[in-house]
């Protein structure tokens, strides 16, 4: 009967510490859910809601910038409950955080393998498909995302940037006009038509869309930049320093434009 009771005491201390963590969690109270995680942890660290305990520590962690810690504790939890998806995600992230993309791809490759139809494991393993210019890869996954989503609108802006790098520029073009349809007051469609438009030597266009994107935010600096620049490669240096200068006035650094500054004089 003893042992019973103490048995009993133990496992609600633990129950209680875990509480109390969850409510400092809730409360941003990191520090002190960090140290009651761990407390718990030590306690019983045979306890089966430890794979849970874990990824709430390296939730914490990520909250508080520890990301190593973070990425440890996403591993012990992964230790005890291999298959969890949510964890594999959570760590694939801080392994990106960290440049680790071969380790991050490993991640997502798993979570797919479990769920194929996971959209942020296809984005992710597209975007790092995409690093390493494995197109076709990229592609496959891209699409797997439309298959469920067909408006979805990084996937679709992912296929632009495909055909881009393969030379595509006609296809691109095609999609992207498809995209500023669908989304019309989207001011960063407008200025990746632009770019667009600019490599395929369609100035008149690109400046077309810079107008429409300032009617719609007048305070875009980075869209002043590429006007002054386009302005610039049409050799109309007044037009080309004005917009520069609108620019700077919106917080870009003189410096930065110091040497195309000197190219409108």
């Amino acid at each position: 009967m003893f042992l019973l009771a103490a048995g009993s005491m133990q496992a609600q201390t633990y129950n209680e510490l875990v509480e109390k963590a969850m409510d400092y969690t809730l409360k941003d109270s990191l520090v002190q859910a960090e140290q009651l995680f761990r407390q718990a942890l030590k306690m019983e660290p045979g306890n089966a809601r430890n794979a849970l305990l874990f990824s709430n520590l390296g939730t914490v962690q990520k909250r508080m910038g520890k990301t190593d810690e973070a990425i440890e504790s996403y591993t012990m939890a992964l230790n005890i409950t291999p298959y969890s998806t949510a964890m594999l995600l959570n760590r694939a992230s801080l392994y990106l955080d960290k440049g680790l993309t071969d380790k991050a791809y490993l991640d997502y490759c798993n979570v797919i393998d479990l769920l194929p139809e996971n959209q942020e494991a296809r984005m992710f393993r597209a975007y790092i498909y995409m690093q390493r210019r494995q197109y076709t890869e990229a592609r496959i996954d891209y699409n797997a995302v439309l298959a469920k989503d067909v408006r979805n609108l990084t996937a679709r802006l992912g296929l632009v940037m495909l055909d881009q790098k393969e030379g595509k520029l006609t296809q691109a073009l095609s999609s992207m006009n498809r995209l500023v349809d669908d989304y019309p007051k989207d001011v960063s469609l407008l200025k990746m038509r632009a770019n667009l438009e600019v490599e395929m030597n369609q100035p008149q266009a690109a400046l077309l869309d810079l107008e429409e994107a300032l009617k719609l935010d007048a305070n875009d600096r980075e869209a002043y930049v590429q006007m002054g620049d386009l302005y610039l490669q049409l050799r109309k240096k007044k037009d080309a320093r004005e917009a520069y200068e609108k620019a700077v006035s919106l917080g870009v650094s003189r410096g930065e434009l110091e040497e195309r500054l000197k190219e409108c004089r």
